[in-house]
């Protein structure tokens, strides 16, 4: 067997640590042991095992009885974050495009079934969950989902619509994979993904994707508003021209030598 294959340096434990520390959640911010083992499929002993160690290591903190993860865990982005350069050089450019539009803005990079928010610039309170660095949509109901998803090479875009878990979010998601796979191949030839009101009730999104210097989709960055406030035609005619003018922008200095 060679040594690149999976099943010769696979490490289950570590596959299990990192299932303990996924299972905390925004809804799920505080479990019990039992809640732990039940979400994870451990036994009771081996996610106790897991919660100790990571207890003792400075990334869990319990009272007795139930955990929750400390901002310690934060370290475990953080390498990837502060390596990569996109989120820093975006961040002016999401400013500057949230002033002049005074709508939200964002960007996020694709995570197997999410998008994961790396810049964020909100104007107001648009969503009942809040939105930080780091939060997690399932893509296929998000116009920066759709953006990454559409430009993936053709095997992996194959495995995700095989595999992904098309949840249906609001009555308007799409969750038809024949229905997404249209659609992808709409946004991959107009260039832009707008949702509506897929991902909440109310919420309207414009995503465009983000190229490196060798032309390859690396991140989606989106402008978002309430229903109540724009309609798809006024979204498209008044907000996608800046949006593409700002993706430009980031993707211009993305070029330059640092």
């Amino acid at each position: 067997m060679d040594d690149n294959e999976p099943g010769r340096y696979f490490v289950q434990s570590l596959e299990r640590g990192m299932a303990v520390i996924r299972a905390f959640t925004a809804d799920t911010p505080a479990m019990t042991l039992s809640e732990v083992a039940r979400n994870t499929g451990m036994s009771r002993a081996t996610a106790r095992r897991f919660l100790l160690t990571f207890a003792d290591l400075g990334y869990m903190a319990t009272d007795g009885r139930l955990f929750r993860l400390t901002p310690r865990v934060l370290e475990l982005g953080y390498a990837y974050l502060s390596s990569m350069s996109l989120a820093e050089i975006a961040q002016p450019h999401l400013e500057q495009l949230v002033a002049d539009v005074r709508e939200s803005s964002s960007v996020a990079v694709l995570d197997e079934e999410d998008v994961v928010y790396v810049s964020r610039v909100p104007t107001r309170r648009i969503m009942t969950v809040s939105i930080s660095i780091g939060t997690r949509f399932p893509a296929h109901a998000t116009a920066l989902g759709r953006v990454l998803l559409a430009h993936l090479d053709e095997t992996r875009l194959r495995h995700y619509l095989d595999t992904a878990s098309l949840k249906p979010l609001t009555p308007h998601t799409i969750t038809s994979r024949e229905a997404l796979a249209a659609e992808l191949e709409q946004v991959r030839a107009q260039g832009w993904s707008l949702v509506d009101q897929e991902l909440e009730q109310g919420l309207i999104s414009i995503g465009v994707p983000i190229r490196n210097e060798t032309r390859r989709v690396v991140a989606g960055i989106n402008l978002s508003t309430h229903a109540s406030r724009r309609t798809p035609d006024s979204i498209r005619h008044d907000l996608l021209p800046p949006l593409l003018a700002t993706a430009a922008n980031i993707e211009a200095e993305l070029k330059v030598p640092g």
